[in-house]
């Protein structure tokens, strides 16, 4: 018998229709450290369109992609954490009078009746204090009920936000309030037990972008994810996302965008997005700057838009993170800071993890494709 337990490691996994992504990382005295990773990208040519998840076949082979992931990068650990998408999440900010804590509940699923798309009855719900106040301290609460969603879920839902600390002698009235449609927390829940993987926690896109990205950085922030299929634009601040939008706009509708002005292959779209890209000065063969100038024109206006915060608490946005796939197009963090007058930089996930010195070159080039995969490994660590 070992004389002492070995190390937990966790695993983070992020999927969708197009692409696997695992990353396990281990407890090294509260620290993260790469255990190993890998991932799968369909072919850019044999793309079809997006799966849907609420087929059964789809989701059998979600589960036979993820194992087959695991497999080949020789994970060890089968407790793992994924995330909801952004798009199928509601968030959003409640102002509450001051209240003794007993009834916050009850409050809350009032005010959620109010706003939330769907009956609560066919939603799961989750808050959290957002301030401190003399009524009642700020912890860790669910309102889920037996009847939303099983047992199951519900502890599932009760680790749905990591504890945020908060300061002392205010009053409270803000809470973040998040929903999801019980089916389709079911549904995730059946992938990864066909996967054979304990599912220890569903997280959120964006507490998973701010763990790796972030850290303990207070300021005011946009993390800027953009997929192969949807861009996720998160306003940031004191560690909080307190605004959330989802946009159909992707590194693939980038790449067919190019393929259909040159009549192309997507392979070949995809090269040149990447070889061009946002290079001052460089139009490229058949006007790909131009082309890949009016493909991100709206993430371009989400991100004027956001700046709105700046009008509630007399804070600006101070900085923009990129990730995802596509953020690493060429002179993107320079084309964005020029039109925005906002400090834009290409956001590290590993930054916060222990690995060795001789990968970082290869980190480095699929690190923003990781970056939501590494928080949600670093969820029961950090």
């Amino acid at each position: 018998m070992a004389l002492f337990s070995k190390t937990k490691s966790y695993l983070g996994v992020d999927f969708d229709s197009h692409s696997v992504k695992v990353v396990e990382l281990k407890n090294e005295g509260g620290r993260p450290k790469l255990a190993t990773y890998g991932y799968y990208d369909r072919d850019l040519d044999q793309l079809a369109e997006t799966a849907d998840i609420n087929k059964q076949e789809n989701q059998e082979a979600a589960a036979k992609l993820i194992k087959d992931v695991c497999r080949q990068a020789k994970t060890t650990a089968n407790k793992a954490v994924t995330s909801l998408p952004a798009y199928s999440v509601f968030s959003s900010i409640l102002n509450l009078p001051p209240m003794p804590k007993k009834d916050l509940p009850s409050a809350v699923v009032w005010e959620a009746k109010k706003i939330v798309p769907l009956p609560v009855e066919e939603m799961i719900l989750d808050w959290k204090l957002l301030e401190d106040g003399p009524e009642f301290q700020a912890e860790e609460k669910s309102v889920f009920t037996q009847s939303q969603a099983g047992a199951e879920t519900n502890e599932l839902g009760r680790k749905e936000f990591q504890k945020i600390e908060s300061g002392s002698g205010k009053k409270h009235s803000k809470i973040l309030l998040t929903a999801a449609a019980k089916d389709l927390v079911k549904r995730y829940m059946a992938i990864f037990k066909a996967a054979g993987l304990e599912l220890l926690s569903l997280d959120t896109e964006p507490f998973a972008l701010i763990r790796s990205l972030v850290g303990n950085d207070r300021s005011p922030a946009v993390i800027v994810d953009i997929g192969s299929v949807v861009s996720n634009l998160s306003v940031v601040v004191n560690g909080i996302p307190i605004l959330s939008r989802s946009l159909d706009v992707g590194g693939l509708t980038i790449t067919k965008a190019i393929a259909k002005s040159l009549n192309v292959s997507l392979s070949k779209a995809e090269q040149l997005k990447y070889d061009v890209g946002l290079s001052q000065g460089q139009g490229g063969p058949g006007g790909v700057f131009k082309t890949i100038e009016q493909a991100l024109a709206p993430i371009v206006d989400e991100l004027k838009y956001s700046d709105f915060y700046k009008n509630q608490d007399q804070k600006s946005i101070e900085k923009i993170i990129l990730t995802g796939g596509s953020s690493q197009l060429l002179n993107l963090p320079e084309y964005l800071s020029g039109l925005l007058g906002v400090r834009v930089f290409l956001g590290d996930p590993w930054a916060r993890v222990i690995y060795p010195e001789e990968l970082k070159p290869v980190l480095d080039e699929v690190g923003p494709r990781f970056a939501v995969a590494i928080g949600l490994a670093m969820r029961d660590i950090e």
